[in-house]
């Protein structure tokens, strides 16, 4: 079985766009991320749609609540036979070990990652939200916790990848969001990387909207992509 390392952001707000790029694209090439909007308009329906269609999906729903509700949250998730889930490593050690241990008896296990800092905050923003340091200092903090918490990986700015790679080693998973070909607009992010360069530092999937989602041919951007990242193997930080 193929191992896509390009996730694609389905920011649509309604199930006809996502499944219409669903039909553009190959899921030999990539997998597929629903997040919040998609999910609340669509619900467990479209997630069914596209697991028919061959692909494998994260389910990008950021949970972050008390240990119990989480916990059930990523049952629930589960169950849908989704690949990957995520809850914010804010929430805290007792926090992601509920969604952990919800997760033990299911068979296959979904992917259980946790988010560190949000791509679009920059260090005014941490300084207003009262997070103390630098990102890569952050994510430093709360990618240690996420590891000990029993998390598989956390999502990652590409800029933090090498040091995370270095610090949690080989075989923690680090999905990095903020890829940008060259030549594409940064837009709302602050903290980005190309798709070659998030690899060589370290990281394992790259989520990636716009620069596919808004191509006039989705398949051949995602092609491109795809050939970018495994023109050259081996990961730089890797030990």
């Amino acid at each position: 079985m193929s191992d896509p390392r390009v996730i694609v952001a389905l920011d649509y707000s309604e199930a006809a766009g996502a499944l219409e790029l669903a039909g553009r694209l190959d899921p030999a090439l990539c997998r597929l991320k629903v997040g919040k909007e998609l999910f609340t308009m669509a619900g467990p329906a479209l997630l069914q749609a596209l697991m028919q269609r061959g692909y494998t999906v994260f389910l990008d729903l950021k949970y972050h609540d008390i240990p119990n509700t989480v916990a059930s949250a990523c049952k629930a998730a589960a169950a849908l036979g989704v690949w990957m889930i995520n809850v914010h490593a804010l929430g805290g050690r007792a926090m992601m070990q509920a969604a952990r241990e919800a997760l033990a008896a299911h068979a296959p296990r979904p992917k259980l990652i946790a988010v560190t800092l949000l791509t679009s905050m920059g260090e005014r923003d941490m300084e207003e939200a009262g997070i103390a340091g630098t990102p890569a200092q952050a994510v430093a903090r709360l990618a240690r916790l996420a590891a000990e918490s029993g998390m598989d990986g956390v999502v990652c700015s590409a800029q933090e990848a090498a040091m995370l790679r270095r610090e949690r080693g080989p075989d923690f998973c680090l999905v990095t969001p903020g890829i940008r070909p060259a030549q594409s607009n940064a837009d709302d992010q602050q903290r980005i990387m190309t798709p070659r360069a998030a690899i060589d530092s370290g990281a394992d999937y790259l989520v990636i909207g716009r620069p596919i989602t808004r191509a006039p041919d989705p398949l051949r951007a995602l092609q491109q992509i795809s050939l970018e990242i495994t023109a050259k193997a081996g990961k730089i930080g890797t030990p």
